[in-house]
């Protein structure tokens, strides 16, 4: 009698059963997404392969995330999935060196060339199947939308992939400024790729063959093309059931145990079924303890009422608009303030089609004669539809927002305002805005947060909201970030909690972020007595009960909550029309684009370098069809203008400031620009150095070093995040700084040019101050780093390249010529030569220096005769790289404000100053 192998895999997504027979044949498999009715999915796959295999035996093991408690409930064997997952691919996919496994929240790289090497994602979902739907979701589609988008991506824009939220915030900019989707689909996936490599690989290099398994990787092309083309791979498979492979595996696993008859399992799946399983989280307080206090929450919400009226015989409309990060807002107002059409719908990650649409169904609706008096735009399309539409006036969110709050409850003393990708909180004092909140990388508070799980289960925000208000028992998630609470309503979902509590639940996690991450409330009375509540999450009324209940007191919700920043803008459209109605200027109708301009409006966009400095920033420049343009991805002003596409070279910044100093940029150049190595056939030998971290501040010495030695330098070429991503995989630690690990690139792109040796001493000790310090020490990186490189750049040892890394002081020239001598040995040099080399370097480094404190002087002189002020932007050495400053010293300067480094100016510290402070680093 044959003995059957049953595999099941409990995902935090889906759901996997595998039947083989002895021959380790697969017989029967089902994958299935369970939506968070994970008990329900089971029992459906365990009685389908029990009404397949009907009056046969199996032995069966559990996997997976939600595996333990799977396993426990059935009476199973649990086997760990990277355990069952590595053993399916040694028994199916033998010649494998590494296999690369993407799942819902977890992802998996093994190494099979010596050994098993086995590294696993831990507390993030980043760069996980989880990340791409929520991804998708954000781009309006689902993972096969996705994938067809990034079939003609043409452009690779940088995106963090550690969360979704700091993803958001990468795409919005570029969804809000006309980037194409298809090119953000592709860089999703491509950002997927980074945090694979980097989080996972840790020095090790993806080499030999490649097999791509589990959900993500089997159904998306594309995403397996981004992985090919990063690791330049020419040996991968993607197995046809390479989703099943961790069931495949527990199936393999479970041919040590007992078997039993199928109907046993069966009947262990209909007990289940039956089970009432109490939730191991501690539930909340239910939102309404019973139905009256339902009714009477929104018979009091509902006093809070905007006045309507009918379009007007004749004058004219006044028009808001809010190009918010998920939704486009509009609100026409009459003459007296009442509203007249309103408009309230998703972007679609388009915001300025979207923009398009809502002004059409306005014209469509707006009676021929009236006009557009005035329009106001704000939000976070604000500079792209201003320029776009004609849109007569422009303000930032936050005083559009206290303008539509005020017009509610005139004594409003905090405003708390939750989007769908950003929380603001006003704290007004006498009637200006006191206090602004906003969340920074997290919008685990925000309302695509909740849109993002009800589409995981399927569900509508509305259905899902009103699931919380009848719930009893909502599930405490706490206030963490949406990666780290994915992991709990999983945990939730797998104890059986219903979907209500699970959305009453994230409805208080929602408030709780609101409150103690962006607030930071101390007391409830530290907001006053009058709060008002708006944007679109709050029309959610599971979300403002556990507000109200979170603080202890009422609050105001406007029936228009997701429209105040568009009615907003209309107050201030209407109040700048009586402005230059009272001032006696002469009164023109608005200026944006009228009805039969839209039927015919049209913009492309493409992409391009600008040329104006050499951040090369990636532009967008959007053009429409009346001639105009609209260029963003700009650091500053020169990116704007229409020369900066054709502005030929790198910008050399001049002996004397005739314009405003950027010591930044003159000091970037004077460190590298003027130094010109030895041609190849004059050198003894060529030395590469990594233009990275403690060489921003001592190039100078050492190329004078090598140079006076007869020796030709190789310097690796400027920071970029294409250099970062060529060496993704060799770097050890996911939490090193960005600086640290750029040497990983400019490392590998020397050794490709194969010099005789590269050159990256560790410096434990800076060079002396002009002023007196407690310590003289380095960051320990700056100090260390080189050891780093030299332990894990596998190309260094593929390629045969020395690489000299020595721990050297260069405070004392006498020490540091023995020890010269010695790490160099192999080029024979002399006492004598090292002796004169030193000197021209420590001559030439005191050259640099001086140039540098007479820059910091000509800046000051320029300021002192202009009259103008300037920034002195402190920081390491390395921060003079772009790629690590990014671009903060070119927004100062774009803003009338010098720039001066915080070593330009240090020699200016009087005579016997000592700086009586113990800090561990010199730099800070």
């Amino acid at each position: 009698m044959t003995i059957y192998r049953t595999g099941l895999d409990v995902g935090s997504t889906t759901i996997k059963i595998v039947v083989t027979d002895e021959e380790r044949r697969t017989l029967f498999s089902l994958y299935q997404r369970h939506y968070s009715e994970v008990r329900r999915t089971i029992v459906e796959a365990l009685l389908a392969a029990a009404e397949k295999f009907e009056g046969q035996s199996t032995t069966l093991a559990v996997a997976g995330s939600g595996g333990i408690s799977a396993a426990r409930w059935l009476g199973a064997e649990f086997v760990q999935e990277v355990v069952a997952g590595a053993e399916a691919v040694r028994r199916y996919l033998p010649q494998t060196d590494v296999a690369i496994e993407l799942g819902g929240e977890d992802a998996k790289l093994t190494f099979f060339d010596s050994g098993i090497d086995q590294r696993m994602n831990e507390t993030c979902a980043g760069g996980t199947g989880a990340f791409i739907d929520q991804m998708a979701s954000f781009l309006r589609t689902n993972p096969p939308g996705l994938n067809e988008l990034a079939k003609s991506a043409r452009t690779i824009y940088p995106l963090a992939a550690r969360c979704g939220v700091f993803a958001k915030t990468d795409i919005l900019p570029l969804l809000n400024e006309g980037a194409a989707r298809e090119d953000i689909a592709a860089s999703i996936f491509q950002a997927v790729v980074d945090q694979t490599i980097g989080g996972l690989a840790c020095g090790r290099a993806i080499k030999g063959r490649v097999d791509f398994l589990g959900g993500p990787l089997h159904f998306l092309s594309e995403l397996r093309a981004r992985f090919v083309e990063t690791l330049k791979l020419t040996d991968s498979v993607c197995p046809d059931d390479a989703q099943l492979f961790v069931a495949l595996g527990a199936a393999l696993v479970s041919a040590e145990l007992p078997p039993a008859p199928f109907s046993h399992w069966a009947e262990r799946a209909r007990a289940l079924a039956a089970a009432d399983l109490p939730p191991e989280i501690e539930p909340l307080p239910p939102l309404f303890a019973e139905p009256a206090q339902l009714e009477e929450f929104r018979a009091r919400h509902a006093a809070a009422r905007l006045p309507r009226a009918g379009w007007p015989e004749e004058g004219g409309v006044f028009l808001g608009l809010d190009a918010g990060s998920t939704t486009t807002k509009l609100v026409a107002l009459d003459t007296e303030g009442r509203l007249l059409h309103s408009f309230y719908g998703h972007n679609q990650g388009n915001p300025l089609q979207s923009v398009l649409t809502a002004l059409d169904g306005f014209y469509e609706a707006l009676p021929p004669q009236l006009t557009v008096l005035r329009a106001g735009v704000t939000g976070y399309g604000e500079g792209l539809i201003r320029a776009a539409l004609g849109v007569d006036l422009g303000e930032v969110e936050t005083v559009a927002h206290y303008r539509a709050a005020a017009f509610f409850a005139p004594e409003v003393s905090f405003i708390v305002d939750i989007g769908g990708q950003d929380i603001k909180c006003l704290s007004i004092r006498n009637g200006v805005i006191d206090r602004l909140m906003l969340n920074e990388a997290c919008s685990s508070g925000c309302g695509s947060f909740l849109e993002t799980f009800a589409r995981t289960l399927e569900m509508d925000a509305q259905s899902f909201a009103a699931a919380a208000l009848a719930a009893a028992r909502p599930v405490d998630l706490g206030s963490r970030c949406t990666v780290f609470m994915n992991s709990k309503v999983k945990q939730a979902q797998k104890e059986g909690a219903p979907v209500g509590d699970i959305s009453a639940g994230l409805s208080y996690s929602v408030v709780r972020n609101a409150l103690y991450k962006v607030i930071r409330i101390g007391r409830p009375e530290d907001l006053g007595d009058k709060v008002v509540v708006q944007g679109g999450t709050f029309f959610n009324d599971a979300v403002l009960r556990a507000f109200e209940l979170s603080i202890g007191r009422e609050v105001v919700r406007p029936d228009i909550a997701g429209l105040m920043g568009a009615f907003g803008m209309a107050l201030l459209a209407r109040e700048a029309f009586y402005d230059v109605e009272a001032s006696g200027s002469d009164r023109q109708p608005s200026a944006i684009i009228s009805h039969d301009s839209i039927k015919n409006f049209s913009v492309t966009a493409r992409n391009t370098r600008c040329k104006g400095c050499e951040n090369h920033c990636l532009l967008t420049v959007n053009r429409f069809s009346d001639g105009r343009s609209f260029v963003s991805g700009n650091r500053c002003e020169r990116g704007a203008s229409a020369g900066a596409e054709a502005r030929p070279g790198e910008a050399q910044p001049p002996a004397e400031f005739n314009e405003l100093p950027n010591l930044f940029k003159w000091s970037l150049s004077r460190l590298f620009e003027n130094y010109r190595p030895l041609a190849p056939s004059e050198a003894r030998a060529t030395v590469g150095i990594p233009r990275a971290l403690g060489l921003y501040d001592n190039y100078p010495f050492w190329f004078t070093f090598f140079h006076s030695l007869g020796l030709r330098v190789e310097l690796s070429p400027p920071s970029s995040k294409k250099l970062f991503n060529k060496a993704l995989e060799t770097i050890p630690s996911q939490t090193v700084c960005y600086p640290a690990k750029l040497v990983h690139g400019h490392v590998l792109d020397l050794v490709k040019r194969r010099p005789d040796f590269i050159f990256f001493p560790c410096l434990p000790l800076d060079m002396p101050a002009p002023y007196a310090t407690d310590n003289r020490y380095n960051c320990p990186l700056v100090g260390s780093y080189g050891e780093v490189i030299r332990l894990n750049l596998d190309a260094l040892r593929d390629r045969n390249v020395p690489f000299v890394s020595p721990f050297l002081d260069l405070s004392s020239p006498p020490k540091l010529e023995k020890r010269l001598v010695q790490e160099l040995h192999f080029l024979k040099l002399s006492r004598a030569e090292v002796r004169r080399a030193l000197e021209a370097a420590y001559q030439e480094q005191s050259a640099y220096r001086r140039d540098l404190h007479q820059a910091g002087d000509r800046a000051l002189e320029y300021l002192a005769k202009g009259g103008g002020s300037g920034v002195i932007l402190a920081g390491h050495p390395y921060h003079l790289d772009p790629e690590v400053h990014h671009g903060i010293p070119d927004v100062i300067a774009a803003n009338g404000l010098a720039v001066l480094s915080s070593d330009s100016v240090d020699h200016l510290a009087p005579n016997g100053f000592k700086l009586r402070m113990v800090d561990q680093w010199i730099p800070h």
